[in-house]
């Protein structure tokens, strides 16, 4: 995409997609305009298309960022020698991660549907190898007698479900530190399976 002579890519597209981020999190995605968008950067609403095709590929690039991230970041940890461990490990990394990026968990899980069927296709397809890290873990972890679940696919739902919601309730300034809540999280997910 052509830019404009004199302007700052390595600025501003940053600066625009955190803007977006923010406001795609706080308001709704459907609610955002371009011109919000923007305001927000301190550019015309013009000017955007110099960064990026439209406020569609502006959503489905900030959720693909974020998966692709969350993938690459779970290839980089250590898993453990056996399923608890993978378990543990996995259960930690979840919420340490997803901590730390708030707006981007909302958008990647509330905003599908506002996805053109082609983008949400790319986008399912991450989500679903991400999940399916965890699903292996469970079904290791039953078929060695660890874990005691009747059915993995759903144990994977209810696991990445309970462990993402941390992001809409916990404060930095509430009365649980992120290490506490890891580990009464580990607590309970390990129960959850029959561990």
């Amino acid at each position: 995409m052509a830019r404009t002579s004199g302007s700052h890519s390595d600025i501003t597209g940053p600066r625009l997609r955190a803007a977006a981020q923010r406001l795609f999190a706080r308001q709704g995605y459907a609610a955002v305009s371009m011109r919000q968008i923007a305001a927000e950067v301190g550019v015309q609403a013009g000017a955007l298309y110099n960064y990026i095709p439209d406020k569609q590929g502006l959503l489905f690039d900030l959720m693909k960022s974020h998966l692709d991230d969350l993938i690459a970041a779970w290839q980089a940890e250590a898993k453990g020698q056996n399923p608890l461990d993978a378990l543990e490990c996995f259960t930690r990394f979840h919420i340490r991660f997803h901590l730390e990026r708030p707006d981007a968990v909302f958008i990647a899980y509330m905003e599908l549907r506002n996805l053109e069927p082609e983008n949400f296709a790319v986008i399912e397809d991450l989500r679903k190898r991400y999940e399916t890290v965890l699903e292996d873990i469970l079904r290791a972890g039953k078929e060695s007698g660890v874990f005691s679940l009747p059915d993995t696919k759903l144990a994977t739902m209810a696991v990445i479900a309970m462990l993402t919601g941390v992001t809409t309730w916990y404060r930095d300034d509430g009365r649980l530190s992120r290490d506490r809540i890891e580990r009464i999280y580990w607590n309970m997910v390990r129960k959850a399976v029959g561990a």
